[in-house]
């Protein structure tokens, strides 16, 4: 089996392209190495499996039409899992267009590229983002999704859209997962928990927004690869449906498609967590308290009943324990 695996020199591309090497796959990592952070970490992560046998390296921008269009002619990937995208919700206010290009154009090819290939199963990346101004917690996949208050989130939300017709037209399996905060070793500079240790290490002030009154379902990496893998593993088909009966947006009676929330299901205060690197890097925070952010949102919190049901998703790595292996990493990498 051959994978294509997008955004390979990012943080859960790269971790789960090297799982999926070990055990025995063919993955092709597609990454165009922008400037958004420091290329050096992406370099850094891709040097972990340039060497592996079963990995193709192919460095191509997803929003290259042409490009794509050859890279799935010729290397034909039985399945696809797309993890490349624009991120940030603050990036997004400032740069828009870039969100645009890669995470709408760039999707678009994609889905062209998994219809002109009959890719059997496409998983792709959605963010908790998508549930905006929702203040039900916790979230489930069937509530409404409709009111995004950042373009990230947006786009992300678009994808899902985008997502169901491809698969409602073509019969493509599809399936995708509303990532919740993720944290661990090899982390993006721009969450959360890099900003924080490194803020904490130099000594300089840590912002807070909103006061600290906020939660995430901080999800360790290693839990959310499980997930990823045990979804890409598990091709889902229509879901039966009786006239009627209710029908919810997480799934299709027309088409091979799902929508998972991936999370800890265990929220944690903002201050918690801080608190948790604190005691790991054995070094005291100086705290600048700011107000929320434009497009913020205060708490998440993730519902996986389906995802549990469905694959067999558990994650089980503590804050405690995710935070201590992450603060290792962070200062055998970094050397501090």
């Amino acid at each position: 089996m051959s994978i294509l695996v997008t955004g390979s020199a990012g943080f859960i591309g790269n971790a789960l392209t090297r799982q999926l090497l070990a055990r025995g796959e063919r993955v092709i990592g597609l990454d165009n190495l922008n400037a958004y952070y420091d290329v050096e970490l992406k370099m850094a992560r891709l040097a972990l499996v340039r060497d592996h046998p079963g990995f193709t390296e192919a460095a191509v921008d997803l929003a290259d039409r042409d490009a794509m269009v050859e890279l799935f002619a010729r290397e034909k990937p039985t399945r696809v899992v797309n993890l490349a995208a624009q991120a940030g919700v603050r990036y997004s206010l400032e740069n828009p267009h870039t969100y645009v290009d890669s995470n709408l154009v760039g999707f678009l090819n994609l889905l062209e590229g998994c219809r002109a290939t009959g890719v059997e199963h496409l998983v792709f990346a959605s963010s908790s983002s998508v549930y905006g101004t929702n203040t039900k917690l916790p979230y489930s996949v069937d509530d409404p999704a409709d009111h995004p208050v950042s373009l990230y989130a947006a786009t992300k939300r678009a994808n899902e859209l985008m997502a169901h017709s491809y698969s409602h037209l073509y019969g493509i399996p599809m399936s995708g997962l509303r990532f919740f905060t993720v944290y661990g070793p090899w982390g993006r500079p721009d969450m959360a928990p890099m900003k924080f240790a490194r803020a904490i290490i130099a000594g300089e002030p840590l912002d807070i927004y909103n006061d600290g009154n906020m939660s995430r379902d901080f999800t360790y990496i290693d839990d959310i690869i499980d997930g990823v893998i045990r979804t890409l593993d598990h091709q889902p088909t229509p879901v039966a449906h009786t006239k009627g009966e209710p029908t919810y947006p997480s799934s299709s009676h027309t088409a091979p498609y799902r929508i998972y929330n991936i999370g800890n299901n265990k929220p944690v205060d903002l201050m918690d967590f801080i608190a948790a690197l604190e005691d790991s890097l054995g070094l005291r925070a100086v705290r600048n308290f700011m107000p929320m952010q434009p497009g913020d949102v205060r708490d998440t919190w993730a519902d996986v009943e389906t995802l549990t049901r469905d694959v067999g998703y558990r994650p089980s790595t503590s804050i405690k324990d995710g935070v201590a292996r992450f603060v290792d990493w962070y200062r055998d990498f970094y050397g501090v």
